[in-house]
């Protein structure tokens, strides 16, 4: 069976304000560091066989800190970019609320294209990876929108609020895409101290 841990990249600034990042290539801040340490110190206590990233920096560079601890071969794969928000890239939540109430926004990505996109990436990494390890690094849309599809829209978009550098898991069984656990976040100290997210 394939497994893949799919990993929202750590915090920017961006993520810090509540803007909307999008295809807007934002670097990751110092907690966003942090954060990808302390995923890769968590994930190299178990095997993988491959890792792959988004190509965007935040979560390119999340891949990068995480492969430190397990150099594993890093490929990055524009299936798993974020969606393209259009003209609410860069807009805190109460502009994006004022401007677009029905959150139509102008030059927007579709849903069905992220779909048809991120479905694409998964089904190449099924034909390269069979029944192997696999970690994913994302974005929050994207990954709410994977969640989404095969929890039969029980989690993701919409339902579950991804924390920077939480961990999902999907594994292919049966013919099938299941979840295994979504939105992890005791491995990150800024939530295992609190004891809860």
């Amino acid at each position: 069976m394939t497994r893949i841990c799919i990993v929202r990249h750590g915090e920017t600034d961006w993520n810090r304000t509540g803007k909307i990042q999008g295809k807007t290539d934002i670097e990751l801040n110092e907690t966003g560091i942090q954060q990808a340490k302390e995923c890769s110190q968590y994930l190299s206590q178990y095997d993988w066989d491959v890792i792959i990233s988004s190509p965007l920096s935040r979560a390119a560079r999340t891949a990068e800190i995480i492969n430190k601890k397990l150099n594993l071969p890093l490929i990055k794969m524009e299936e798993f970019v974020e969606r393209d928000f259009g003209t609410a890239e860069g807009l805190s939540k109460e502009e994006r609320v004022a401007k677009y109430p029905d959150k139509n926004y102008p030059g927007q990505e579709t849903r069905e294209n992220v779909v048809h996109r991120v479905t694409k990436g998964l089904e190449w990494i099924l034909q390269e990876y069979p029944e192997q390890r696999v970690i994913v690094v994302a974005h929050g849309a994207v990954i709410n929108i994977i969640l989404a599809i095969f929890s039969n829209h029980e989690l993701g978009s919409g339902k579950t609020r991804l924390v920077n550098a939480g961990l999902s898991e999907i594994e292919y069984i049966n013919g099938r895409w299941q979840v295994n656990y979504a939105n992890e976040s005791g491995h990150l100290s800024q939530y295992s101290e609190k004891g809860k997210m």
